[in-house]
């Protein structure tokens, strides 16, 4: 094995709920307020880890963010024990307190931006963790996520950390789910494609008019910078702003890549011919751009199902197999065009379908739970073993899971000063589980 891409998935909290905290994110408020069930959530994603894993691709695992967060809660003005700040915070600010619950650091899509070691100058990987700082209930997460991160991908001579960007509105950095590699193989040298929302300290340059655009130009190149990537071979592209008007707030809500491909929705990009035109030159000619019109597959359609929230996962003998949610099976129209799309010339040989209903009720499909790192051979020897996906640790994970999740979670359980203990001693045991030390605030106190 030369080099893979291997996906980190992210284990879903047991605060796993529904508050419809993301504006911008249909899903996530129209199912606002409905009773959740953690368990099933976490269960459904360890399940799709599983199957990958079975396969027999490189399945990494990511444990989620501790809450309620009481800390950031005592940052705003709370006081007293554990249960008096939450019942303080549940009776005077709620929306705070859904704030400091939400499980949404599952979607590990916006963890972090990963560059390949084949990419950047000092053949290092590196990682920038993001800053979310569009929306408040995402912007406490980057200081756990770079401890996480560090103790994952320790090895220093390996690996490189950097912090997240200021959080700046003008800097605002949104993760991977706004950057796609492109190459020809994994173990060569690629194509960095970012994509933005918005400019940062451009006013007069088109932007969307009803949904908040999270991702600027100016963080995209500050990344670029960070991770020392070759200036011939990065693109920047804006987002359509009127598609994220009809709520594709990330990039991967309406376009997939991966090697050699590119399948995009004809209303992605601003500009998109010219933005076709720069990838082709920037990859030789080499990238295959597949364009799904808006005439057999709406936005809203797309945006309904999440076909393009898929993962394109490429195999040794150069197919790919398509990860789609079970929503794009039970749509009609989006079945019709997949199948069409397997039965045409290119890389896609199969799709496979899993039920993350848990997760796309609140907005997030099979590609916002995985983060892609490329690695080499001693890369992943140096990797944290404990966090890569085997039979014993799927089954270890498991019956993590039923001992420590409810099944169901209502608005009312986030103050309930039982579901923090219940959540850390579950977190508590997680990382001793995966060797990760002590990456949570209360474990140092």
């Amino acid at each position: 094995m030369k080099s893979t891409e291997a996906n980190f998935d992210g284990l879903v909290g047991p605060t796993h709920n529904y508050a419809g905290l993301s504006a911008g994110n249909i899903a996530s408020t129209q199912h606002k307020n409905q009773t959740s069930n953690p368990r099933q959530a976490a269960l459904q994603g360890l399940a799709k880890m599983k199957s990958l894993y079975d396969m027999g691709f490189v399945q990494g695992i990511i444990p989620p963010q501790l809450r309620p967060d009481i800390d950031t809660l005592r940052r705003l003005g709370f006081s007293g024990t554990d249960a008096r700040i939450l019942k303080t915070a549940a009776s005077e600010a709620p929306e705070l307190l859904s704030s400091c619950c939400s499980a949404s650091g599952m979607w590990t899509a916006n963890a972090a931006t990963v560059s390949s070691g084949f990419d950047t100058q000092n053949g290092k990987v590196h990682f920038t963790p993001a800053n979310l700082v569009s929306k408040f209930h995402r912007s406490i997460e980057p200081d756990t996520t770079a401890r996480i991160l560090k103790a994952i991908f320790r090895d220093e001579r390996y690996f490189q950390h950097h912090p997240a960007l200021p959080a700046v509105g003008v800097l605002g950095d949104e993760g991977a789910a706004n950057h796609t590699r492109f190459c020809s193989e994994y173990h060569q040298s690629g194509v960095s494609f970012f994509v933005f929302g918005r400019y940062g300290f451009d006013a007069s340059r088109p932007a969307p008019k009803r949904f908040p655009a999270r991702q600027t130009i100016e963080a995209s190149k500050a990344i670029a910078r960070q991770h020392r990537l070759n200036e011939k071979s990065v693109v920047y592209a804006q987002q359509n702003p009127d598609v994220i008007d009809s709520g594709v707030f990330h990039n991967d809500v309406i376009a997939v890549g991966n090697q050699q491909l590119l399948l995009c929705h004809e209303k992605a990009f601003l500009n998109q011919a010219n933005v076709y035109e720069e990838l082709q030159h920037a990859t030789a000619g080499q990238l295959q751009i597949l364009e799904v019109p808006e005439n057999r597959i709406s936005v809203k359609t797309a945006v309904q199902t999440y076909l393009f929230n898929s993962q394109l996962i490429c195999r040794n003998d150069g197919k790919m197999l398509m990860i789609v949610p079970s929503e794009c099976e039970n749509n009609s129209v989006v079945a019709s065009y997949l199948n069409d799309l397997i039965s045409a010339d290119n890389p896609i040989e199969q799709t496979v379908a899993f039920d993350l209903r848990q997760s796309m009720n609140n907005g997030g499909g099979p590609a916002c739970l995985r983060l892609r790192v490329v690695l080499n051979k001693q890369e992943l020897q140096a990797v944290n073993q404990n966090c890569l996906m085997t039979d014993e640790r799927y089954s270890q994970l498991t019956h993590w899971i039923n001992k420590h999740y409810r099944d169901q979670l209502k608005d009312c359980d986030l103050a309930d000063p039982a579901l923090l203990t219940e959540s850390r001693e579950a977190l508590d045991q997680l990382t001793q589980m995966l060797g990760l030390g002590s990456v949570y605030a209360f474990q140092k106190t």
